[in-house]
């Protein structure tokens, strides 16, 4: 082909939408390579001539043979050996919005899901109850919240696993502006609690709390439901004596001149506080989104505790209307109580704390093994991968 054709072709292609970034590149390379191209064609034209030495012609050969590979190098190099695969979209339910998920905010600050193939789309769903009814009704694939909404599922012949663990410790902590901290719980006696409504987990915990410390619900203590993410403006207003929150909201409220009485994550002890569920035909759909999505969390739950100053930014950018400070004290405490879960897989004391809470309550029966309802599968390989990849 001729100069003149190829510069033809050229503007031909340039005119064509679409155009790959590899073509684009081979346009800006072709200076490159008409000049390598003449060097070798000159290295040909004095090795006919036959006025050098054997060794010296050997030399030349080889010579213009590498610089004739450079140029097809710089030209192939240009086109990757496939594309890189689309990411993933994962339809991804949260309850609510709040630091004891710190570890997913981590993993999609940090590109850990994108690196492992994944496109998060998360959404907060308003409670445990609402989470796990997107996942039954199809609008997410994954959903984060109350565990114990998979085990109900399950009990009642519908489908439902837990796959991993997002948060390992009750994350709730009884605030108030008027109390003194609180070290035995028949002190909740005469007081009035807000906390988001049953069977949320801050109520479920609230109510175990006040049963196992002969106190009647409604009688001796009066629990108040409002909306979850409400508690702490409740208290503020005056409705409630103490409200069981979570962070931000705690710290938020400290700020305020309120004080955290009473730590529900000390109380309890391991806790399978949020897992990760997901339905059964998801698993077998698609496996390795699964294994990516647990993997991911695996990652950004050591991310979490390695890295504090990290998890402080990006949770200063998922809560941007409160003041830094506030933000900064809040993941301190999630560390400090290790709320957030070390690692995703789910561990035995906690599910049976969990468990034991909600069959007490009556909320659940605990029929089904812990091996049925829990597949720790995933979370096994994920955290081989973690420690093989922290060699």
């Amino acid at each position: 082909m001729t100069n003149s054709q190829i510069a033809f072709t050229l503007r031909a292609l340039r005119r064509r939408s679409g155009m790959s970034r590899a073509l684009n590149c081979l346009i800006m390379e072709r200076q490159f390579f008409e000049e390598v191209r003449a060097i070798v064609d000159r290295v040909r034209q004095f090795l006919a001539a036959g006025c050098i030495s054997p060794g010296r012609r050997e030399f030349l050969r080889t010579s213009a043979a590498v610089a004739s590979g450079l140029a097809m190098t710089s030209i192939i190099g240009l086109y990757p050996a496939a594309a890189a695969a689309p990411l993933k979209e994962v339809r991804f339910s949260e309850a609510v919005h709040n630091l004891g998920y710190i570890n997913l905010y981590v993993g999609m600050h940090a590109g850990i899901f994108e690196k492992n193939g994944l496109d998060m789309k998360v959404s907060a769903a308003g409670g445990d109850t609402q989470t796990f009814a997107a996942v039954l009704g199809g609008s997410a694939d994954f959903a984060i919240g109350d565990a114990t909404m998979a085990q109900i599922s399950r009990e009642n012949g519908g489908p439902g696993v837990v796959v991993g663990t997002v948060v390992q410790r009750a994350h709730y902590f009884g605030v108030s502006k008027t109390l003194k901290p609180i070290t035995d719980p028949k002190d909740f006696k005469g007081l009035k609690i807000v906390t988001s409504p049953e069977p949320n987990t801050n109520y479920s915990v609230a109510k175990r709390l006040l049963e196992k410390a002969g106190l009647k619900v409604g009688v001796d203590a009066t629990i108040v439901p409002v909306n979850p993410g409400t508690e702490i403006a409740a208290m503020l207003a005056g409705q409630a004596d103490i409200a069981i929150a979570y962070q931000p909201s705690v710290a938020a409220a400290e700020a305020q001149g309120a004080k955290v009485v009473f730590d529900f994550s000390s109380y309890i002890g391991p806790f399978c506080n949020t897992g990760i569920m997901v339905l059964p035909t998801t698993i077998q759909k698609d496996p390795q989104m699964v294994q990516a999505l647990v993997t991911s969390f695996e990652e950004a739950s050591r991310k979490t505790y390695a890295d504090p100053a990290f998890a402080k930014k990006v949770a200063r950018e998922e809560f941007p209307d409160l003041p830094g400070e506030v933000v900064d004290k809040a993941i301190d405490a999630e560390l400090t109580y290790l709320i957030p879960a070390q690692s995703v897989v789910t561990k035995k004391d906690q599910w049976k704390n969990l468990m034991d809470m909600q069959v007490y309550l009556g909320n659940a029966k605990g029929t089904i093994p812990f091996d049925q309802i829990i597949d720790n599968s995933f979370a096994e390989k994920a955290v081989a991968t973690a420690n093989e990849l922290g060699k």
